[in-house]
């Protein structure tokens, strides 16, 4: 018996129970299963608006998972080649534009190294992934190069490598969703003038789509992935098949053969360099999958090692594809006929214009490179929540939403990505520059990382994987080096926010480490002392049902309570004083006047009052000043109540011996 009732079992919340198995036990745990329904939540909204957008965000987000469901969210390696390695391999619709509108000014015979180009890209792709395959068996918990160097060089090198990290997935959003954009408009040009638009809702539509959990996202995304693959390798197919045994050329072709004797005399290395760090672009989405191996089915790292080799090939066959049928094509005026990009020309070629094969094609890449940027949306989080697990991020970031994802870094993924895409005019080529700078300076990271572990650790075998990382590692720092300056001075703008990222993370560090310092308590105490007296001080501005509401809580709370009623009108506080002693006698009230119609000031200046009256020989009293609010029905009833309480509050938070309780009164009540 409580209280002289019989302990309530379950007491229903809306349509969901708290069980309690054993009511005087000191754990409990909520279950929904059972009741739980689609437009269900943790928390049941009281008013209207809020009961209408939990509706809303049940519809386009599904039912609630339980954290014990998280395990069924796992992914395939069939799924998780569509989520993580969308981005890499969608990086082969633009690689090889940006590798040849770089060439092209050394002239048309340039164009011809264009495929040396792409298969010296392919050759630092297969290293990287062998390298990051590495990775992938010795960090199994994920985080990708932020692990890999927490563990072996520290703070300060893990968070340059995360923020290398964060702001490569940002760009991989914004360069992936305008390019996806671009592949629309080379098929349907009637819609340049909309490509912003087109853009941000893509993103928004991505969004819901991950906040609905990694299982639905991988159903979501595998298809268009597998489409885009299957047609860009008949398409490959066909012009290798045309142009090596009908020997088809396009119309610029035979002044590349021409010309190709002085290709040493038209084309610089610096021209070549910067060709090079214009297509590794392809790389970026390489380091995906070792940051979200926790997401793969069991054995995950496993599983995460055989997905990572068979996105590395398939990015590798459609790169050097893609680029062989530009450059044998003769694809090189990249601005007309209005603004087509190279693959969609070489879709044209090969498929023919204006055909039913032609815009299918355009419709996978399309759908390809917008979905494309869901790997940012796995790996963004992800990474945001390890970092928040540290004390690096504001700790919300760590924590899973409804669909057991990570909402919050969702969510400001999609604010920041947005923001670029409008900001730059959903231009990709101008969004180039700033992209792929960072991923180079953490796979380096990550790869000399790797090289410390090996020589630490040890295991069998570890001479031939210290080998594979050290040559990694030498290779992308060379790469980070050209593309860095190859790209500048908009790379610079990179190298610039890093630092800035590292500052803000050790400051959110160090706040809290001093919150936790603040808070600690030795463990050799015993807090096992006298009773604290407690005191309530109930601010009225009447008798209402709120009030009294308030006040019989504060009666139970401590032996002395007072109500205090500040007015300027004394003939008004004369006529409250009868009526309060004649409905609720035995509860002291306490008038302030207030002849300058304040309101807090005078209700602080009383608790001044009450702590120097205080005798100095005792310990002072806990205050609780017990605020009475009113719940309002409805959302736009909110501005017209409770404005007092709310600065009431501002001022009281953090006074000494201090503490505040709500008691909100709803109707029924």
């Amino acid at each position: 018996m409580i209280g002289g009732r019989q302990p309530i079992r379950g007491r229903k919340l809306g349509d969901r129970r708290l069980r309690v198995e054993r009511p005087h036990a000191a754990y409990f745990r909520w279950s929904g299963k059972g009741v739980m329904k689609a437009k269900e939540s943790a928390s049941v909204p009281t008013t209207g608006l809020g009961r209408a957008l939990a509706s809303v965000r049940w519809f386009f987000l599904g039912r609630p998972l339980a954290s014990d469901e998280e395990i069924g969210e796992r992914l395939s390696k069939k799924k998780a080649l569509a989520i993580f390695s969308s981005d890499a391999i969608s990086s082969s619709a633009y690689a090889t534009e940006e590798i040849l509108r770089v060439l092209i000014l050394g002239g048309v015979a340039a164009l011809a190294l264009g495929l040396e180009v792409s298969i010296a890209i392919a050759v630092l792709l297969i290293a990287v992934a062998i390298s990051y395959r590495q990775v992938c068996l010795a960090y199994p918990t994920g985080g990708g190069s932020y692990s890999v160097s927490k563990k072996n060089f520290g703070r300060n090198v893990s968070l340059i490598a995360a923020s290398a990290l964060l702001i490569d997935y940002v760009m991989t959003v914004a360069v992936s969703t305008t390019s996806a954009v671009e592949q629309i408009t080379s098929a349907v040009p009637e819609l340049l003038d909309q490509r912003v638009i087109i853009g941000v809702l893509a993103i928004g539509l991505i969004t819901i789509g991950n906040l609905r959990g990694l299982r639905e996202a991988g159903n979501i995304f595998a298809i268009p992935t597998y489409l885009f693959v299957g047609s860009a390798l008949l398409m490959i197919a066909i012009g290798t098949f045309r142009i090596v045994v009908l020997g088809e050329r396009g119309d610029f072709s035979a002044g590349i053969a021409e010309q190709a004797g002085r290709l040493p005399e038209q084309v610089g290395i610096l021209l070549l360099l910067r060709a090079f760090a214009a297509g590794a672009v392809a790389l970026t989405g390489t380091e995906a999958i070792a940051t979200g191996v926790p997401a793969f089915q069991p054995p995950e790292a496993k599983n995460a090692a055989t997905t990572l080799a068979a996105m590395a090939g398939l990015l590798g066959v459609l790169f050097i594809g893609i680029t062989f049928l530009a450059v044998n094509l003769g694809i090189t005026n990249l601005e007309f006929p209005e603004k087509q990009t190279v693959i969609s020309q070489g879709a044209r070629r090969i498929y023919g214009d204006s055909t039913i094969p032609f815009f299918l094609f355009q419709s996978f890449t399309a759908l390809l490179l917008f979905l494309a940027a869901n790997t940012s949306f796995n790996a963004f989080p992800r990474l945001l929540a390890i970092l928040a697990g540290d004390a690096h991020m504001p700790r919300q970031f760590g924590l899973r939403g409804d669909r057991l994802a990570f909402s919050y870094g969702i969510v400001v993924l999609a604010a920041v990505a947005a923001s670029l895409v409008v900001l730059f005019n959903g231009e990709t080529h101008l969004l180039i520059p700033l992209y792929a700078v960072g991923v180079f300076i953490d796979f380096t990271i990550s790869q000399a990382g790797m090289i410390r572990h090996w020589l630490r650790e040890r295991p069998p075998g570890w001479q031939r994987r210290l080998a594979i990382n050290a040559f990694g590692c030498t290779l992308t720092a060379i790469v980070a080096v050209v593309v860095t300056a190859a790209k500048a001075p908009a790379s610079l703008i990179v190298i610039v926010l890093i630092p800035l990222l590292v500052l803000l993370m050790l400051f959110i560090r160090r706040q809290y480490d001093s919150q936790a310092e603040e808070l600690s308590v030795r463990e050799d105490i015993v807090f096992a002392g006298p009773h604290r007296e407690q005191r309530a001080v109930v601010p009225v501005n009447g008798i209402n049902r709120a009030v009294v509401q308030a006040v019989t809580f504060a009666r139970t709370v401590a032996a002395d309570v007072r109500a205090v009623y500040v007015t300027e009108d004394a003939a008004e506080a004369e006529a409250m004083r009868r009526r309060w002693e004649r409905q609720l006698p035995g509860v002291p009230l306490v008038i302030v006047e207030s002849p300058y119609r304040a309101i807090v000031e005078p209700l602080i200046a009383y608790l001044d009052v009450l702590d120097e009256t205080w005798p100095p020989d005792r310990e002072a009293p806990i205050t609780i000043v017990v605020l009475p609010e009113y719940v309002a029905k409805r959302w736009w009833d909110r501005v017209l109540y409770n404005q007092t309480a709310k600065r009431l509050k501002a001022a009281i938070v953090g006074r000494e011996h201090t503490v505040i309780a709500d008691v909100p009164f709803r109707r029924g009540h």
